[in-house]
């Protein structure tokens, strides 16, 4: 019912627009990232810590988007965001050394953290407080189906061309669909006046510490979930691609269904159900030593990410209006603070105990 009302919505549909690009460069580099890392630049357990603790950075520095308000409007400032991770997917493969994939992860990063701050932004600022947790399990729905069909076509071009070619496309890709972007006419419907400073208050706590323990799940994901499965079960990009695939398949029914269940229960109960369900998860992954076993709670893990649509949505139901967009920048750095330092951690205990133990420590 509430996408019914919404789809011919302009905001709406820019946001898809970008959501699609950036759901593009950002699968497809995830996709490939980690056995171009490990087959083409050979990088170990280390240095994967590194990569991902400055792929961090920029979503540490996020609270900047703040400051860039003042020259450009939150929508170009989200155009020009998935522009700049597009440059960055495409020349992943042109550097094939572990200094050239640091910069260009950097590059991509600084692109995809500015734009999901701007996107939690604009979203928070443009629809009703009930209707948004059915958007964003919408956008996250339409992520997924954008994932499965890059995840084909990189099963697909596997076999006919190497990483390289395959980065360049994705790249380009996003790059065209962010300067079209740039053509739409959208206008923020906001009648509250965005504060363009940094904004702490104490109501916000809860939210602060939320984002902190987001961002603290989040690497354990992001990082070390897919480089166990290559490089210590060996799984090839086929089977990674894959796995991708039939995560974001699950994803299309699951995140609409999670939006709506925070409709219906709330964001308490939703949260704690899930990070009980993580917590039983993180141990499992520790526990068993088996790809499948792993394989099916990387499924889980991924599923779960859409309980973290409880944390935006609490926050618009309680802050001031005029507190949207740089309340979504710091939330975003303050979600980044572990992360600077947590992969770099995770990639020394990697030297030294099992990998699956990474995950639950």
């Amino acid at each position: 019912m509430v996408l019914k009302r919404i789809k011919e919505d302009s905001v709406f549909q820019f946001i898809v627009l970008l959501t699609i690009a950036v759901a593009i460069g950002f699968q497809g580099w995830r996709t490939l990232i980690n056995n171009f890392a490990v087959d083409s630049v050979g990088i170990d357990g280390f240095w994967i810590g590194i990569m991902q603790s400055v792929r961090e950075v920029p979503g540490f520095l996020s609270l900047l988007v703040i400051y860039i308000t003042i020259i450009l409007s939150e929508f170009k400032i989200i155009s020009f965001s998935t522009m700049i991770l597009g440059i960055g997917v495409a020349l992943t493969g042109f550097f094939p050394t572990h200094y050239g994939l640091i910069l260009t992860t950097l590059i991509m990063s600084v692109g995809f953290h500015y734009f999901e701050t701007t996107r939690q932004s604009l979203v928070l600022q443009n629809f009703k407080k009930y209707d948004t947790p059915s958007i964003l399990g919408a956008l996250n729905s339409i992520s997924a189906i954008v994932n499965i069909i890059v995840g084909i076509s990189i099963l697909i071009l596997a076999n006919y061309l190497d990483m390289k070619i395959m980065f360049l496309i994705l790249g380009i890709i996003v790059i065209l669909l962010a300067f079209l972007s740039l053509k739409c006419k959208t206008k923020n419907r906001s009648t509250h006046p965005q504060h363009k400073k940094m904004i702490l208050r104490k109501k916000y706590w809860l939210f602060y510490v939320l984002n902190f323990l987001a961002g603290a799940r989040r690497q354990i994901f992001v990082v070390f979930a897919v480089f166990l499965l290559v490089k210590h079960y060996k799984f090839s990009i086929e089977l990674i691609t894959a796995l991708f695939i039939t995560n974001n398949i699950i994803n299309i029914y699951a995140a609409p269904y999670i939006g709506r269940k925070i409709q219906i229960f709330g964001e308490k109960k939703v949260l704690v159900a899930g990070y009980l369900s993580l917590f039983l998860i993180f141990i499992s992954y520790a526990i068993f030593n088996n790809p499948w076993i792993a394989s099916g709670l990387y499924i889980l893990d991924n599923v779960l990410f859409n309980i973290d649509i409880s944390i935006k949505t609490y926050f618009q139901k309680n802050a001031h209006h005029a507190d949207i967009a740089p309340s979504m920048a710091v939330g975003f750095t303050i979600n980044h603070i572990c992360a600077v330092f947590f992969p770099f951690l995770g990639g020394i205990l990697w030297m030294y105990v099992s990998p699956q133990k990474v995950v639950v420590v």
